[in-house]
């Protein structure tokens, strides 16, 4: 494990929760196109790499698969348990998953590559599991951000919050370009082939207050901005959020917010 493996698995400890009632949506909306990317099919067998609450593995579910699910952590393997008490359920991380070679037919990992320490290690390993012939499909959030998760960074900059300089970042060596033609790259890296590649975009609708709720509970990279503040700061933090959703605010008070997301698959 790397240090930027530890401080992700520091972050999210006892997140489940949190992470179910605000950000889990925006996350939700990849997974019908990253089964079909992955080409899933009624009784094949199916790894959902980082389950989270399991969404993708619950989708899966309902399709008629064999569903085997991991996550590094033990609050999400015990709410997606809850969710779908027929599947198999594990503690696993990556780049180190408990299976043999070759025994799904289709692994898949949704927002999972933004937080290893290792990208290239983490889509090799989830392409040792994957039958000759069989699929991996990912999903990664882009940079520069989409408008949706950039509206913090123009929160944080008119309450006038400092950015932490101490958060791990990947070495140089490790990281990859989190656009489409750097997404497929490490995918052809990991020795995957036929790499198709696709930008989603969609519309995020919530309330102010599930997308104020997720960084004001820690989640993400803005949850860490702000559990380093003041009560202070994050009453004048919360001033400028309600502010700067004002233009996002649909006529029945929630939020329209622009998003988009990367996915990508090849044969392994």
């Amino acid at each position: 494990m790397t240090t930027f493996d530890n401080h992700e698995r520091a972050r999210w400890a006892g997140q489940a929760a949190a992470y179910r009632d605000s950000f889990a949506a925006l996350c939700a909306h990849p997974a019908g196109a990253l089964l079909d990317a992955g080409q899933v099919r009624a009784g094949g067998r199916l790894l959902d790499v980082g389950t989270g609450t399991g969404t993708v593995a619950a989708l899966a579910y309902t399709r008629g698969v064999k569903v085997v699910a991991v996550d590094a952590e033990p609050s999400m393997v015990e709410a997606t348990r809850r969710r779908i008490p027929d599947a198999r359920v594990h503690h696993a991380t990556l780049p180190d998953l408990p299976f043999d070679d070759g025994v799904f037919d289709t692994v898949v990992a949704n927002f999972v590559v933004n937080h290893v320490g290792d990208p290239l290690a983490a889509v090799s390993e989830m392409r040792r599991v994957t039958r000759p012939g069989g699929r991996v499909s990912v999903t990664i959030w882009p940079y520069p951000a989409p408008p949706a998760q950039h509206l913090w960074s123009t929160v944080f900059d008119a309450a006038g919050v400092e950015r932490p300089t101490d958060l791990p970042r990947l070495p140089p060596d490790r990281d990859f370009p989190r656009t489409a033609a750097g997404l497929s790259d490490l995918l052809h890296r990991a020795g995957l082939t036929d790499i198709s590649g696709e930008t989603l975009s969609w519309t995020h609708r919530t309330t102010p207050d599930a997308w104020w709720s997720g960084p004001a509970n820690g989640i993400g990279t803005p949850g860490l901005i702000m559990k380093r503040q003041t009560p202070e700061t994050i009453t004048r933090i919360r001033a400028r959020y309600d502010e700067h959703v004002t233009p996002y605010r649909e006529p029945d008070g929630r939020l329209a917010l622009p998003t988009t997301a990367l996915l990508a698959a090849g044969r392994a």
